[in-house]
């Protein structure tokens, strides 16, 4: 999560002087800056994920030398998925903070007749990030550990592509489709780098 966070803090930071170094009344600068803020966050985050498995790959083998029987207590894919879910859950964090501002008010959401489902479809969206970056996670690691770096580059792809799709709003269904269509395939593929199978996934639903 403070790993993110530092992230979130440079490209903010990048992104204010950009905009106060510009011409605010020119609005296609203006969202051109917007779309690079937006890019430019998705690669420190990236950047900062592959600092953070640098950090506990050095953590492990100090966890490794110290321990009596030569293993880590701790498994590589373990940190994987904690590193995800903490990336995503401080994402999400942010983003549900950012909709409480907004709530606030003033004025009502699809008063000029804009759409009325504002806050719903950034909840679904926030929903999407959180599983998104805990599979991300998973994933990314798994291509740092093998040096499988299209599985890296894929993650980071995956990253660009949905925050990307954001800028199709207010047409919801151009961004909310294409992020559940590409969690369900990371969540896929997560499970099956994770040792997953479809004969473990039937014995679970079926509780055997």
């Amino acid at each position: 999560a403070f790993f993110w966070l530092v992230s979130l803090l440079l490209s903010s930071l990048v992104w204010f002087i950009a905009v106060k170094a510009s011409d605010p009344r020119d609005e296609p600068l203006q969202k051109g800056l917007l779309i690079f803020g937006v890019m430019f966050s998705v690669l420190l985050q990236e950047t900062f994920r592959f600092l953070y498995y640098k950090l506990l790959r050095k953590a492990i083998e100090g966890l490794v030398a110290l321990s009596e029987d030569g293993c880590s207590p701790i498994s590589i894919q373990q940190m994987a998925y904690v590193a995800g879910v903490g990336f995503g859950l401080m994402s999400g964090a942010f983003s549900m903070i950012n909709l409480l501002a907004d709530a606030l008010g003033p004025g009502t959401v699809g008063i000029h007749g804009d759409s009325q489902l504002y806050f719903l479809t950034s909840a679904f969206m926030t929903m999407v990030l959180v599983f998104l970056h805990t599979f991300w996670g998973i994933l990314f690691f798994h291509g740092c550990e093998h040096r499988r770096w299209w599985e890296i580059t894929a993650v980071v792809v995956m990253h660009l592509a949905v925050s990307g799709s954001t800028f199709c709003n207010p047409l919801y269904v151009g961004s909310l489709v294409p992020s559940y269509l590409l969690m369900a395939a990371a969540a896929t593929w997560a499970y099956l780098l994770s040792g997953g199978s479809a004969q473990n996934l039937r014995r679970f639903l079926l509780c055997k």
